[in-house]
């Protein structure tokens, strides 16, 4: 009896996502979105957004916002001011949830990364 053959490897989403959020610079952020755009996957923003919700330890899922800035995964964290707290630390400055200078410090990995 012939054993089992190993499925090829095939890209995990979640993996991929998590790749590219570690890319993030700190002191800088992007949007669910972007990443989604980047992966080749436009569509995909909320999945980008499941995702973050259970990021393992390393991934700075914090430097991960919505399209306009706000912190809309926030209750995602331990405390509902950890993401805020965290982004502060990197000399973000927030307000009422929201990134203050949104576009002069998002990074868009479709043209930072190759």
């Amino acid at each position: 009896m012939a054993g089992k053959k190993k499925a090829p490897h095939k890209p995990n989403f979640f993996e991929d996502v998590y790749a590219v959020a570690r890319l993030i610079p700190k002191g800088r952020v992007t949007s669910y979105g972007a990443i989604a755009s980047y992966l080749g996957t436009k569509m995909s923003s909320r999945m980008v957004g499941w995702a973050m919700n259970g990021a393992p330890k390393g991934v700075p899922a914090h430097r991960v916002v919505n399209r306009n800035g706000l912190l809309t995964g926030k209750h995602h964290f331990k405390t509902p001011y950890m993401m805020q707290q965290l982004l502060e630390k990197e000399g973000i400055k927030v307000v009422s949830d929201k990134i203050q200078r949104f576009t002069d410090i998002f990074w868009d990995p479709s043209r930072e990364l190759p």
